[in-house]
């Protein structure tokens, strides 16, 4: 068994900011806190560099993939479709921290973010998202497709219903008031979007990720 490489986590914005050794460290700076930015780095170095600059500058930022895919599967699968949009959420926990956005596929720009919620899940902010993307694109009379990494997500929405099994709360009620929003719009609305899963295998991170991983 292969030994886990150590990563540096920078937070921007918490209870303490600076750069921390270990998740457990990290995570007590970001829970609780409305609006926390951290993320993780592999050297002390970049982690430290990355904390005098700007947290939005190092977002949804990754290093160069190459997939351990073979030629035939990558031909099988072929390339990303970039007239689409892709969505993504992350959670600082299950449940925990929980945010999710949608950005243009090719350029990475953002489309629409939302959160960070209290005692969310990733599974839950992965639903918002598509439900999120296929009102976004409707209002936008958009035939582009949307990515989404989520099988999970995907059974979801095509059910219409939110099948977590996170028990609702105060702390969680407005993740929960917009899950009953999404499935109402689900139920109310009609829709041409193509969903597509995400081949993360032999394109590395959807565009939308977060990148704190």
């Amino acid at each position: 068994m292969s030994k886990k490489k150590k990563k540096y986590y920078t937070v921007w914005k918490g209870h303490r900011t600076g750069v921390f050794e270990s998740w457990n460290d990290c995570k007590a700076q970001i829970k609780d806190y409305q609006g926390a930015q951290y993320k993780s780095f592999s050297t002390f170095a970049q982690a430290k560099k990355a904390l005098n600059g700007n947290y939005k500058d190092y977002i949804g930022k990754s290093k160069a993939f190459k997939s351990e895919l073979s030629e035939a599967q990558l031909k099988s699968i072929g390339q990303p479709n970039y007239n689409s949009i892709s969505v993504d959420a992350a959670s600082s926990g299950n449940p925990g921290k929980m945010e999710y956005r949608g950005v243009d596929t090719k350029t990475k720009k953002q489309l629409f973010i939302q959160g960070p919620f209290e005692e969310g899940t990733n599974n839950i902010g992965e639903f918002l998202a598509l439900v999120h993307g296929l009102a976004f694109l409707k209002q936008h009379k958009s035939n582009r497709i949307m990515y989404t990494d989520s099988k999970t997500a995907m059974s979801w929405v095509r059910k219409k219903n939110c099948n977590t099994k996170l028990k609702r709360s105060a702390k969680n009620k407005p993740v929960f008031d917009l899950v009953d929003r999404a499935i109402h719009w689900l139920k109310t609305n009609e829709y041409s979007t193509t969903i597509v899963k995400w081949e993360t295998k032999a394109w590395g991170e959807i565009p939308a990720d977060f990148g704190r991983k």
